[in-house]
């Protein structure tokens, strides 16, 4: 709805009705269309001001509706009405003008913005363009480079930098509204015709052809395979060389390609997967977010190595006071610069005062009895994780939440050491903690739902995509990510290089391919995994390690590399060769094709051809075949999590969705066929053999991914 009003007798005040964020609904854009059209006619009415209900402008297009059949004023022709009229329009906006909201306020005469607003054109991210006049009319405002940047990137910027750029003509500390009313009684009877950007040529820099070629040479870099970015790119470009109407029609030739496209389900489908998974919803039915969280004012810290500083960062910046203990002095006093260095840099960006009051540096336990909860971030090893636990036991009080950041750890086993074993979760945390956006809550056996909904509302409090997920070895990410890492070590014994395994992933859309990102990690941290599950040990032949390990097929080419000290960038050698010792720049190593060459003959193995389609096809298959198992296992509520977790937290590409969209989007009958065909090569792996949930999906006729939870039968929900 869009509600009509006068005000100062002589200015039309129209609302835009449709909370949260007064997206622009089929209803809203009747509402506004008609609204507009009733100022203009009205002879009493000189100036037009367009705000938005409840301090919100406009949040943009409504995405409920890009899966409906078109209903309602076209929003493009509604706009375009709006710049024609022949009484100033003035944008009130207020905290947001996102996407079509941005594009409204654009074909408004006049912008005015209230301080604290954040302006944008995020339709990237949906795998789409602004396509209601943002690629035309933005770059005859802003100039070309300023209009590339804020629409291939998507991202928000505030009123200040808004003011800069000309993209608002005021900013108020006040009443964005009554600021608004005063512009437009003040612009009453000046010429409309400069105000009309449709109206504008496009200021264009000295060399366009080389700003063109430099922006998407690195729009490509960054987009890793997306389209929408480059399409972005290309109807800024005709918004500099064409008429407006014929960049126009370019806008929306480019929009019809993208709005049907894979892509862009993929990303839209994120979106309400992000959404979604935040709600916690459970296979039998049951939702976590029944249980009150816990006020959490005060937390600790336990060990401040890379993963506990990012940890107390995340906290502290959440504005929560942090006890940070370590139990050496030379670890503590590493911790304490570390941290402090991170929140004054963070700070310093941000234009703020870093707020360090709120942590305190301690060698002792003792310190933490006070705390609400505490994240354990100790050495990846059982014995220490139950002796600390132990501690926390007779340290905290009863009431207090004992959380572990275990990456795939038993949390009932831990909790078995406690006086609290309800009170007990695991919050795996990813590396670097301050940054990655991902949180997986490890449920376990005994885990309240009061502490399970803490640990998500905690999550969610420090900026995270918190994803509950259920206690099994390795959780939902590692659990999957063994398999995808066997498969790249399989195909390095069949005849692939790294570089080629990984130039085939890095072509799919990942940021790294598996072995830069194995080299980035520490080849040493799966080492020492294999050694605690017992695949390494003394029965172990130095001198030729068994292909074949509690019963299936395994690799020992990573141990070996270990073995001789390439242990990543840490060593400056792994996969890849590095400059120096923690270098970053990976170039193939010639060593390392001589030692395949050695192993395949050691062992007997003809090298072969391995094609990019069988790389991809057996690395992300068998992540979406562990993920149908993890579905029947209930330790994931439903797919979405699943594809969650990976695209926030293992560099999965949005545009592809997830990996178990993305089996969805290939068709489940491929993958199931695909995957016999890859079983029947390799029966000695056992997770290549298509998972029982897979198949009945496929019998089922494969349907929709929102639909696939049906299918589970009697799953016992490990949540």
């Amino acid at each position: 709805m869009a509600r009509y009003a006068r005000t100062r007798g002589s200015i039309a005040l129209i609302t835009l009705t449709n909370p949260p964020v007064n997206a622009l609904s089929a209803v809203v854009r009747k509402g506004i269309t008609e609204a507009v059209a009733r100022a203009f006619k009205d002879t009493q009415v000189k100036a037009v001001v367009l705000c938005g209900e409840n301090g919100k402008f406009c949040g943009g297009a409504d995405i409920r509706e890009f899966a409906k059949p078109m209903s309602g004023p076209p929003l493009v022709p509604m706009i375009h009405a709006i710049e024609a009229g022949e009484k100033p329009v003035v944008a009130a906006i207020e905290e947001m003008a996102l996407g079509g909201g941005l594009e409204l306020a654009l074909g408004c005469h006049y912008r005015v913005a209230h301080a604290k607003a954040r302006l944008g054109l995020p339709e990237v991210a949906l795998g789409l363009l602004p396509a209601a006049g943002g690629t035309q009319r933005l770059p005859r405002l802003t100039g070309i480079p300023a209009a590339l940047d804020l629409i291939t990137t998507g991202r928000h910027i505030s009123a200040q930098e808004a003011l800069k750029l000309g993209i608002v003509d005021r900013v108020t500390e006040g009443n964005a509204v009554e600021a608004a009313v005063e512009l437009a009684l003040s612009v009453v009877g000046r010429p409309l015709a400069p105000r009309r950007l449709s109206n504008r040529a496009t200021p264009l820099p000295a060399d366009l052809d080389g700003v063109f070629e430099e922006v998407l040479v690195q729009v490509k870099r960054r987009a890793r395979g997306a389209m929408a970015p480059v399409a972005c790119v290309k109807a800024v470009r005709a918004a500099a060389e064409l008429p407006y109407s014929r960049g126009m029609e370019c806008e929306r030739e480019l929009m019809n390609t993208l709005f049907t496209s894979g892509q862009a389900r993929a990303l839209q489908y994120c979106f309400f997967a992000q959404r979604a998974a935040g709600k916690w919803s459970l296979p039998n039915g049951a939702r976590w977010d029944n249980s009150r969280p816990r006020a959490v004012h005060t937390a600790g810290v336990i060990g401040l190595g890379t993963m506990g500083r990012g940890i107390a960062v995340c906290l502290v910046k959440a504005g929560i006071s942090v006890v940070a203990v370590e139990t050496e002095e030379k670890q503590l006093d590493l911790g304490r610069r570390a941290v402090k260095g991170m929140l004054e840099r963070d700070a310093k960006r941000r234009g703020v005062t870093a707020p360090l009051h709120l942590i305190t540096f301690t060698l002792s336990l003792q310190q933490l009895r006070d705390v609400d909860l505490v994240i354990e971030a100790v050495f990846e090893d059982m014995a220490l994780k139950k002796s600390v636990f132990t501690k926390l036991s007779r340290v905290c009080r009863p009431n207090t939440l004992l959380c572990t950041n275990t990456s795939g750890l038993d949390v009932d086993e831990l909790a078995s050491v406690t006086d609290r074993p309800p009170l007990v979760v695991g919050m795996h945390f990813f590396a670097p903690a301050h940054v990655m956006k991902l949180l997986e809550v490890v449920c376990g056996p005994r885990s309240s739902p009061e502490a399970v909904a803490t640990a998500m509302t905690m999550g969610k409090r420090l900026g995270k995509v918190s994803i509950a997920v259920g206690n099994c070895p390795g959780f939902v990410g590692n659990r999957m990510l063994k398999l995808y890492l066997d498969q790249a070590h399989f195909l390095l014994e069949e005849g692939a290089s790294p570089e080629q395994v990984d130039q085939a992933l890095e072509e799919f859309g990942f940021a790294l391919g598996i072995f830069k990102v194995a080299d980035l990690s520490g080849l040493d941290i799966g080492w020492r995994v294999r050694k605690a599950a017992g695949q390494i040990g003394p029965d172990v032949d130095p001198k030729f390690p068994s292909r074949h390990r509690q019963g299936r097929r395994y690799c020992p080419l990573p141990d070996l590399m270990c073995e001789q000290g390439r242990l990543g960038q840490k060593s400056g050698r792994g996969w890849y060769l590095y400059d120096s010792v923690g270098g970053k720049e990976a170039r193939p190593d010639p060593a390392i094709s001589s030692f395949l060459q050695e192993y395949r003959l050691r062992y007997g193995i003809s090298a072969r051809p391995v094609t990019a389609q069988e790389v991809v096809e057996r690395c992300v298959f068998v992540l979406a075949n562990e993920g149908f198992r993890i579905l029947e296992d209930g330790m994931a509520a439903g797919p979405e999590d699943i594809d969650m977790v990976y695209v926030f937290g293992y560099g999965w590409p949005r545009h592809r969705g997830g990996p178990m969209f993305h089996a969805a989007q290939v068709g489940l009958a491929t993958v199931l066929q695909r995957l016999e065909f890859y079983h029947g090569q390799n029966p000695d792996v056992p997770h290549l053999q298509p998972s029982t949930l897979l198949r009945r999906l496929v019998g089922a006729g494969s349907p929709p991914i929102q639909q696939w939870k049906q299918h589970i039968r009697s799953v016992h929900s490990q949540l």
